[in-house]
């Protein structure tokens, strides 16, 4: 069954007063699929993600300059702020094909109640997108560009945040890199 793949990064100076900064940088940086309009949702929680957003928004071809601004309506330290939209990847629909898939970028505030402890954390889509496919060499050689898709990303982040800590992974825990090195053994 497959589990969704997630991004996940810790900050050196994140704090009350700043998250909005990194999460802009984070959007900013972020390869949206223009073909499906690029940031397309905004969600703002307060205190955990049980509760209704206190915001809900569409977005049509939105910004991360956008984005932030509506957020910093709500900014508190309590506070979850969630970007939807997609990314292109290669995916496997009647041949293999470029398509959107679904992504989130999500930014904690400090006093955010979340599992991980994690400040900004990128929903990249289900972890079969980025696993070879067996006996296909063409679906493996298209995978492996959806991984260096992350790996760029991952790259770029790195280079315009005070990065502290990252780490890859899925839904059910599991560390997903050594999960992708078992495929290359």
């Amino acid at each position: 069954m497959a589990d969704l793949l997630y991004l996940s990064y810790w900050l050196r100076g994140f704090g009350r007063g700043n998250e909005l900064r990194w999460f802009g940088a984070a959007l900013a940086k972020f390869p949206f699929s223009a073909a499906a309009g690029g940031i397309t949702s905004l969600r703002v929680y307060a205190l955990e993600q049980a509760e209704p957003p206190l915001l809900e928004t569409c977005y049509s071809g939105g910004g991360a300059d956008a984005i932030v601004s509506a957020a910093a309506e709500f900014q508190s330290p309590d506070c979850a702020y969630l970007a939807g939209g997609c990314w292109d990847l290669w995916q496997q629909q009647d041949g293999w094909k470029l398509l959107p898939a679904p992504v989130s970028v999500c930014c904690y505030g400090p006093e955010f109640e979340n599992e991980m402890g994690d400040h900004l954390r990128f929903e990249l889509g289900l972890d079969s997108h980025f696993l070879p496919p067996a006996g296909e060499p063409q679906g493996a050689a298209l995978v492996k560009s959806n991984i260096q898709s992350v790996l760029r990303l991952a790259r770029e982040l790195d280079q315009s945040l005070p990065v502290r800590g990252r780490r890859l992974w899925t839904e059910s825990g599991e560390d997903f890199a050594a999960r992708l090195a078992s495929f290359s053994r």
